[in-house]
This record gives structure tokens, C-alpha cells and sequence, in this order.
């Protein structure tokens, strides 16, 4: 289909255990469409991250393909993938990830200088302006909230302008209005710059607000979940 975006085919993931190897992901085919969002969900244990790890070549696949933007993740080395990443996919972790000795500003700039752009600090204040935070950018992240970290980790993935948007869990370490706020950040996201969602998430309200949902169970994906929607 002309309109997919990322597609796996019989992808599977397995690592070394303490007993020996273990399944992680078996079997799993799907395509994703651009510019939809995608809501990964299923019991604590099910696969949820390591198929959005997978999806974002954080992982590789043990077995069959990955593709995404037409390009074979899978057939790519550690360099390729983190030049890819950085060209086309932005990421967002339950953790924050922010580099504690820069300011807001220099924490979403600095990604985009290492990538070449010359804008790269109009582009960081443009985007953290937009996640409400243009009078808090020359903070550290020791002087932000958790909210307010969350939000510069958003500015941070979105600032490339990425065509692929992937979350993990990231209202997960937020209150409920906090977290409110960054769920409607995320879907900004998505519809100021068409980027496709896929997001992680334990959170039912977050979950409804994509256009589809798969849900995951030991390591596969629940036909019968997808087939009842």
C-alpha cells in the first residue's frame, strides 16, 4: 500500500535470559499507516516496548523484516539506523532523558546542530514555545517539573520534524493533569506536523484517542482484539 508508512512481516524478538533464550515477539505483521495514530496496548509483560523498540530499530529483529519509509531496518548497521532515526523518527520515553548540565533550549538544540541544521536554536525555541514553555527555556531540568521535563523531551522529538512519532509510556511517570496535558501535546504533534503516532500506553483514555489500537499478548498480536474494533 502506497499510504504505509512502517510494516513488519513475521518479525520476531528474542534475547538471552538468565534460563536461556526468550521470546519476546513472535509472528508479528503490521502495517501502519502514514499519519494515523496507533495506540500499542495489552498486559504488563506483553511486548508493548519491545515492539516499539523494534519498530524504531532500537532493537533488532531476531527474525523477519522491518521496513520503514521503504528502507530495510533490519539489513542496516548500529550507524545507518542512528543516522535514520535521526533523519525520520522522533522519540519520547516515560524517563525524560535530558542531558542535566544543558538548558532547555540547548537540550532540543543540540540534536538538531549534530544533525546540521543551522536553525537549530530558532527551531528549539520555536518548538518549545510551543509546548508552552518559551519563558522556561534557559532553565535546567533539575529547575523544571516532571510535566515541564516531559514537555522538552516532546519539543525534542518534535523539532526534526519527524515522519514517525514513537512514545513510550509517556504519561506514565506524570499526574493526571500533567499527564492530561501531555496526551494533548502528543496528538498536537501529530496534527501540526502530520507526523504518525505510535504510542505505547496502559492509560484507556489515551488509548481511545487513537484512531486504532492493537493490543499484544505474550509476545503476539490479538487478532481477535483487532477484528472486534
Amino acid at each position: 500500500m502506497s499510504d504505509t508508512i512502517l510494516s513488519l512481516e513475521k518479525a520476531d524478538l528474542t534475547l538471552d535470559g538468565n534460563a536461556g533464550p526468550v521470546d519476546i515477539l513472535k509472528d508479528i505483521t503490521l502495517d501502519v499507516r502514514r499519519g494515523e495514530t496507533l495506540g500499542l496496548v495489552g498486559p504488563s509483560g506483553s511486548g508493548k516496548s519491545s515492539l516499539l523498540m523494534v519498530m524504531g530499530g532500537l532493537e533488532r529483529a531476531t527474525g523477519g523484516k522491518v521496513h520503514a519509509l521503504g528502507q530495510d531496518l533490519t539489513a542496516m548497521n548500529e550507524d545507518a539506523l542512528a543516522r535514520f532515526r535521526r533523519s525520520h523518527m522522533g522519540v519520547v520515553f516515560q524517563s525524560f532523558h535530558l542531558i542535566p548540565t544543558m538548558t532547555a533550549l540547548e537540550n532540543v538544540a543540540t540534536p538538531l546542530e549534530l544533525a546540521g541544521h543551522a536553525d537549530a536554536f530558532d527551531r528549539a525555541a520555536e518548538e518549545l514555545s510551543a509546548v508552552g514553555l518559551g519563558k522556561r527555556m534557559n532553565h535546567y531540568p533539575s529547575e523544571l517539573s516532571g510535566g515541564e521535563q516531559q514537555r522538552v523531551a516532546l519539543a525534542r522529538a518534535a523539532a526534526p520534524r519527524p515522519e514517525i512519532l514513537l512514545a513510550d509510556e509517556p504519561t506514565g511517570n506524570l499526574d493526571g493533569p500533567t499527564g492530561q496535558t501531555i496526551m494533548d501535546l502528543l496528538f498536537d504533534l501529530n496534527a501540526r506536523h502530520g507526523a504518525t503516532l505510535i504510542l505505547v500506553t496502559h492509560a484507556p483514555d489515551l488509548a481511545a484517542r487513537c484512531s486504532r489500537t492493537i493490543r499484544l499478548v505474550d509476545g503476539r498480536l490479538d487478532r481477535q482484539a483487532e477484528a472486534a474494533e
